[in-house]
């Protein structure tokens, strides 16, 4: 083995796995299956939203009734997923529904729809794994506590089935003996090592600790913790003398390749044909919005958006129908980008707000600049 650069800002020594091959295509669904956990790292960037709370997420997308997760296989098609990976929270906090959704989506998608799941050693037990497995479980990554070996024994229980078994932890600077005494101990117990760089995060939930701990980002773009990439080429060094598959996975492949090839699969399914889709994978359309439901409007919202839209679009009689599109969720009529420019003045006379608006295309469509014309 040699640690090789990849084409996707990361650094390899042996094959990735499935899982991370998917992942950076951009072709794994992120099923958050539970905001339940009880390891409390202190670099967990899980949102206070999240973190503690029972809620179920197809990536952006929150699941409204986990007993019937309709968004699940709808978010699943509109990203052309191949794959998901199943996180938390702890997955195995609620192993029955983690057993459920890998076998929903592999009658909706098939057998060769790989699914893969994450989980800290605290609540692995025979009973749990074969549970998983018998549901059809591909891959599993274990993410043992760095700082208390007592349950690494875990670990040597998922290599008695038939699935791919790997360690990923971040590579964190100062974590560089215990996290060698790790790779001492699993380097003949599983298939790979997946590396992360340690990233800061928003998140205000009370175990979260980097800031006070003093690690700082690498520099004034990223959330890249200083020093958390020497760090990973130290320990896939030491991993790769041991003849441990090891992927260091950067800050930069999971936003610039991962998110970006996920974006621009959604943004294909979700965009009109006359919608601009950028390298990052984001939509620019031209928009016309209602006086209270502009972006930027401060005008209470009214009532009856739909048939107040319906009305303001007969006013436009000077727009072609299949040019037209109502978004009821944002109480806008989406339309070309040329004609929000080539009709401003018209649309403005009916007393609506022309603009031009690039934004996600994921289930909230999050604006990230909106241009009024």
């Amino acid at each position: 083995m040699d640690i090789t650069k990849t084409k996707h800002y990361s650094w390899c020594a042996g094959q990735l796995s499935e899982g991370c091959r998917k992942c950076v295509q951009g072709r794994k669904l992120v099923l958050f299956i539970t905001g339940i956990c009880p390891q409390k790292c202190f670099y967990c960037p899980v949102s206070e939203h999240k973190f503690g709370h029972d809620v179920v997420y197809a990536n952006e997308w929150k699941i409204e009734n986990p007993e019937n997760p309709v968004e699940l296989f709808e978010e699943a098609r509109l990203t052309q997923a191949t794959g998901a990976g199943i996180t938390g929270g702890d997955p195995l906090a609620n192993v029955e529904r983690c057993c459920k959704y890998i076998r929903l989506l592999k009658e909706r998608f098939s057998k060769r729809f790989h699914i893969h799941l994450y989980t800290s050693l605290m609540l692995v037990t025979k009973e749990r794994l074969q549970k998983l497995y018998d549901a059809g479980l591909d891959e599993i990554r274990f993410h043992p506590d760095l700082d208390d070996d007592k349950l690494w024994n875990n670990l040597k229980l998922a290599k008695t089935f038939g699935w791919k078994t790997g360690v990923e932890i971040p590579a964190i600077p100062g974590y560089e003996e215990k996290t060698k005494k790790l790779i001492d101990f699993i380097a003949d117990k599983v298939d790979f090592l997946n590396l992360n760089e340690l990233e800061l995060s928003d998140t205000e939930i009370p175990h979260f600790k980097l800031r006070e701990k003093g690690f700082k980002p690498k520099d004034n773009v990223s959330y890249g913790v200083g020093g958390s990439e020497k760090t990973a080429f130290e320990l896939a060094e030491y991993a790769f003398r041991k003849k441990l598959p090891v992927h260091f996975c950067t800050a930069k492949l999971k936003d610039g390749v991962q998110m970006k090839n996920r974006f621009k699969l959604r943004a294909q399914m979700v965009g009109q044909p006359y919608d601009i889709i950028t390298e990052e994978g984001l939509l620019i359309r031209g928009c016309i919005y209602l006086p209270d439901t502009a972006p930027a409007s401060k005008i209470p919202k009214q009532e009856n958006i739909t048939g107040r839209l319906n009305d303001a679009l007969e006013k436009l009689n000077f727009l072609k129908a299949d040019k037209t599109v109502i978004d009821e969720k944002k109480g806008r009529i989406v339309i070309p980008k040329s004609h929000a420019r080539q009709y401003s003045k018209q649309i403005k006379k009916a007393g609506l707000v022309p603009a031009i608006v690039e934004e996600y295309p994921t289930v909230d469509g999050l604006e990230v600049d909106v241009e009024y014309v």
